[in-house]
């Protein structure tokens, strides 16, 4: 079970967050006292860190800052309004932070964070259903995926290559849609990743493609996928090739 570092006042929307989360995951509360990160950090080893921006305390900024400096490899998670989030734009332009805007209803919080931390929630497992890993640079095609497939399996998320490969480590999937066009580690380094491991190599894998033309399409059946499919995704079309890859059809 993963860990994660909630951070904020005690209020109402603390105690909603810790009683959604803590089904599935191991839920450390936290001060929003700066001084108090590192030892909650060195404690707790977090895979991810939530604060709650209720209220705007005067300590956010030096926490957010403390969070970006010291510790860039961990994603932080904020839930907050869309006024309470513009005190702290700059650090939402690169790829460690990501808001919540509140209200929220806890499904999204679940998904969110599921796709944060390139996992899926404990209480998913062990239910008898295929387990399918999405991997895409894009967040809204996660939680699009993650949507239309939830119902008929357990559904992994991982935002990139690297995180992909973090995610099989932990928990193997039986079949794995990948992104052909990402950044830094695209699809083909990242099944050729796959594909070197000897216990993963074979995994089906089925590549999401954006770019509907002819020499693409080729190159991605090169390098002979279990299938492949055309963005935006249609989830009929994605059940059928994922029965197909796993045999069923």
């Amino acid at each position: 079970m993963k860990n994660i570092l909630l951070l904020g006042r005690m209020n109402d929307v603390l105690k909603e967050l810790c009683k959604t989360l803590e089904a599935d995951y191991r839920v450390h509360l936290g001060s929003e006292n700066p001084e108090m990160l590192p030892g909650l950090m060195t404690v707790t080893e977090p895979a991810l860190v939530i604060v709650s921006l209720v209220g705007v305390y005067e300590d956010s900024e030096e926490l957010l800052r403390s969070l970006s400096r010291n510790y860039s490899s961990i994603p932080v998670l904020t839930v907050g309004t869309a006024d309470e989030k513009k005190r702290f734009l700059q650090y939402y332009e690169g790829h460690q932070f990501e808001n919540i805007i509140r209200p929220v209803d806890n499904k999204t919080i679940i998904n969110v964070v599921a796709e944060k931390i390139g996992g899926m929630p404990a209480a998913s497992a062990g239910d008898g259903k295929k387990t399918v890993l999405v991997v895409d640079d894009n967040g809204p095609t996660l939680r699009t995926m993650k949507a239309m497939l939830e119902d008929k399996y357990n559904v992994m998320l991982a935002p990139s290559g690297i995180k992909a490969m973090t995610s099989i480590g932990k928990e193997k999937p039986d079949v794995i849609l990948l992104d052909y066009e990402m950044p830094v580690c695209d699809g083909k380094q990242t099944l050729e990743m796959i594909r070197a491991e000897e216990d993963l190599k074979s995994i089906p894998v089925i590549f999401l493609t954006g770019v509907n033309d002819k020499d693409n399409i080729k190159a991605v059946l090169a390098l002979r996928p279990a299938g492949y499919l055309l963005k935006p995704p249609v989830k009929e079309k994605i059940v059928e090739t994922i029965e197909k890859a796993l045999g069923n059809m």
